[in-house]
């Protein structure tokens, strides 16, 4: 996939654009597990996701090769769809985003404001990504593949902070997608030499990596109905399920009431706003308290796009 070396260009390029984001032990959270919790936040980059990472880095590489496009188009549930316009507009390139019906509005907002294209097509992720490759396929844009080196290389510089600034993780509890992040935070691992183990987080609701991971082979789902929508994946991809069956520990389903639980708790205790998918890998950690206790643990607040109204009914215990 990547050398250091490379892990230690791109980490160059993503802090051209924004600061190391910080990593915390909140002594609320662990009093609450029994054990190290260090935090992760991602939630504190210019989009408010880890994502921001992966879009620096495509843009950068694209770049460097003589291969920037005319214009880009790509599909997300939201956080993606700001990374890539954040990064292209800093180079002129004009980016659509396709998104499913119904998604985020202030995610669709947020994408706006950084200067994409939004266009609604699908019933869901999958649908508007399919969709997204057809465009590209069809036109003079870049079309971005749901799962590409560069955004895997540039998701791992989050673990490559995390790892340098906390020694001796036991366990890195990470949320996975289509998987960029987990990747990269294994691939890390390994260069680093590390003996943290890195455990895979998915909605209950959207199982599909889990349920892939365990038979070894893809398992779609036919849906994945989940108000976590940055972990709502229903159709994995064979390559990132490769590398996390070779170097993840383990996976961990968590229901939507842990989830809703994980977003009040670090709510209260650190007073940070977390997605869905941000607090899944806190809701996975509350799951195996006991079998974590005593013991040095990272997760990774992967993002805080969670829209108010959405917010408001977790923090009134209405999400359950």
């Amino acid at each position: 996939m990547f050398d250091l070396a490379e892990l230690e260009w791109t980490h160059g390029i993503v802090t051209r654009s924004m600061p190391p984001t910080p990593q915390y032990p909140w002594p609320g959270l662990c009093r609450r597990i029994g054990c190290e919790v260090w935090v992760k936040h991602e939630n504190h980059t210019p989009i408010g996701s880890f994502k921001v990472r992966g879009g620096l880095a495509l843009l950068d590489e694209l770049r460097r090769s003589g291969q920037l496009p005319r214009r880009i188009v790509t599909a997300t549930r939201g956080n993606h769809g700001q990374s890539i316009p954040f990064a292209a507009r800093q180079l002129g390139v004009p980016v659509t985003v396709l998104v499913p019906k119904g998604n985020s509005v202030e995610k669709n907002e947020a994408m706006v404001g950084w200067g994409a294209e939004v266009v609604e097509f699908g019933a869901d992720f999958d649908e508007a990504r399919v969709e997204a490759q057809r465009r590209a396929s069809h036109g003079d844009a870049f079309g971005v593949p749901a799962f590409h080196p560069a955004l895997v290389r540039g998701a791992a510089t989050y673990a490559l902070e995390l790892f340098r600034a906390v020694a001796d993780l036991d366990t890195l509890y990470v949320p996975i997608g289509l998987g960029s992040g987990i990747c990269g935070a294994i691939r890390t691992r390994d260069l680093l030499g590390l003996g943290t183990e890195i455990v895979g987080v998915v909605a209950a609701r959207a199982p599909a990596m889990a349920r892939s991971f365990a038979a070894g082979r893809v398992v779609a789902t036919k849906s994945a109905a989940t108000f976590a929508d940055g972990i709502a994946c229903r159709v994995p991809l064979e390559e990132p399920l490769e590398i996390v069956r070779k170097g993840a520990a383990r996976m961990v389903e968590v229901s939507e009431a842990e989830i809703a639980e994980a977003m009040r708790a670090l709510y209260r205790c650190t007073h940070n706003v977390a997605e869905g998918a941000g607090a899944a890998a806190f809701a996975a950690l509350s799951q195996e308290g006991s079998r974590t206790a005593g013991r040095r643990v990272g997760v990774i607040l992967s993002g805080g796009n969670v829209d108010a109204d959405v917010f408001r009914s977790v923090l009134a215990g209405e999400v359950s």
